[in-house]
């Protein structure tokens, strides 16, 4: 009894340490860099679960799990030619830095959308989004609103790029934009203006400081011969003198003060002179600028308005000729199909006529095999048969030829040379000759008339006399 309790007791444990052993095999973990997704029967209405850290236990057979990278993905950017408010193209290169989110709602977008699909799949897509969300955010700016307040162009940016990226899972880690110019150089004139302003600026403040330095100085100037003066006439034996050598002191002193002051006047009337004209030739190159510039402006339009115009002339004739190759494949096809009917109808009369004209010899061979067994087989008999069946037809084609023939119309011309018979006799003779008799049409036909029709007698030989 001891035994079975101690086997029962092992048996319990190997059980247990088993059913741990499985269960610690079926717990994943995930790690701070991966989202563990799980999938297969999962909460209900749900095609997975996302979970970023900690762990879960993947039932065997009715789930499995994948792991799906956080680490960013720098994306570069080489936006060309992309058509601002303004109607100016522009190119905007940027770099893009883009990672999957570990918010539920996108991260549930991500394992929708982006499991299994390798990193440079998902680049693509989300190079293809900010693509065309950059040029929609060009296109509602002005180039002094891009190039100027780049922290409100990066906020466009993130407005419009950003909720695309989350509906495929990913989210905007940061955008960096290199440097942006066009083709007109529109960008360049504003430095240009910008900088031409700045620096009328920083002359006008040099001069109306170099005014003020001059006029303070002249004043102290002034104010420290006055204390000399006064300290010298004390210093001096008799008060009248003092005072009378203090007052042409003083007096020579605000002279020279006022020719001071005078020149510094000059001097701030040369340099606001001298800044009139600069700013004047300022303010004529901004204007020249200005004007090159929208003369560049309208010049780009025209090229664009000549590119589109010849884009739609290029696509009408493509589809002109669209509809010519149409045309004539149709025009090709119904020939075709005419030709080939008018042949199917030939090859069907030709069909006909051979499978008549295939019975008919049939039926003649038939007729021509009953006839020579008619014939006791024997081949030569049956061809005199049909022979004589014909030899009427052919008496009755000779004498038709003879009988046709107009004595009365006929000619004959006599040389008087020396012969038997008469010139006319010899044609007739001759004429008579000329037709085939039967002994001959029967002999090319390899038939042997039978004795009772007579025989051919050459010439010079004499028919033998009948026996009596």
């Amino acid at each position: 009894m001891e035994g079975l309790l101690t086997i029962a007791l092992v048996a319990f444990i190997v059980i247990i340490f088993f059913t741990l052993l499985f269960l610690a095999s079926r717990f994943r973990r995930c790690p701070s860099d991966k989202i563990l997704v799980v999938y297969g029967k999962v909460e209900k209405g749900r095609s997975s679960r996302c979970m970023h850290g900690g762990g879960a236990f993947i039932w065997p057979l009715v789930q499995d799990y994948a792991y799906m990278s956080l680490t960013p993905m720098t994306i570069s950017i080489p936006l060309e030619g992309a058509l601002s408010l303004q109607n100016i193209r522009i190119n905007v290169p940027s770099t893009f830095t883009v990672g999957i989110s570990t918010q539920p709602e996108i991260m549930m977008n991500a394992a929708e959308r982006l499991l299994g699909i390798n990193q440079q799949a998902i680049e693509d897509m989300a190079k293809e989004i900010i693509f065309g969300q950059l040029r929609l955010t060009v296109a509602s700016l002005t180039i002094e609103q891009i190039n100027q307040d780049r922290e409100s162009f990066l906020d466009s940016i993130r407005q419009n790029v950003e909720p695309e990226l989350n509906k495929i899972g990913l989210y905007l880690i940061n955008v960096n934009i290199t440097d942006i110019t066009d083709s007109s150089n529109y960008i360049d004139s504003i430095g240009k203006k910008a900088a031409s302003e700045a620096v009328n600026k920083a002359r006008v403040d040099v001069a109306e400081q170099e005014k003020l330095g001059a006029v303070g100085e002249s004043l102290a100037v002034r104010e420290k011969d006055i204390s000399v003066a006064e300290n010298v006439a004390a210093s001096v034996n008799g008060q009248k003198k003092a005072e009378t050598e203090r007052r042409v002191y003083v007096q020579n002193r605000e002279a020279e003060a006022v020719q001071g002051e005078n020149l510094a006047k000059a001097n701030i009337a040369k340099a606001e002179a001298e800044l009139a004209i600069q700013q004047a030739e300022a303010r004529q190159r901004a204007e020249i600028a200005r004007r090159n510039a929208e003369v560049e402006i309208q010049k780009a339009q025209y090229l664009a308005e000549q590119q589109r115009l010849r884009a739609e002339q290029i696509v009408q004739q493509e589809i002109e000729k669209q509809q010519v190759e149409i045309s004539a494949e149709a025009e090709a096809e119904r020939i075709r199909r005419i030709a080939k009917g008018e042949a199917d109808g030939v090859l069907l009369k030709y069909q006909a006529e051979a499978e008549g004209l295939k019975r008919l010899l049939a039926s003649k061979a038939a007729g021509y095999k009953e006839l020579v067994a008619g014939a006791g087989n024997d081949p030569q008999a049956a061809a005199t048969l049909l022979l004589l069946e014909k030899m009427a037809d052919l008496v009755k084609y000779q004498t038709e030829a003879i009988g046709k023939l107009q004595i009365d119309k006929i000619t004959v011309w006599d040389n008087g040379g020396s012969g038997e018979g008469s010139a006319t006799s010899n044609f007739i003779a001759n004429l008579f000759k000329s037709l085939p008799p039967l002994h001959e049409i029967s002999k090319m036909a390899g038939v042997e008339l039978p004795a009772y029709l007579g025989s051919v007698v050459s010439e010079g030989e004499t028919e033998p006399a009948e026996e009596a």
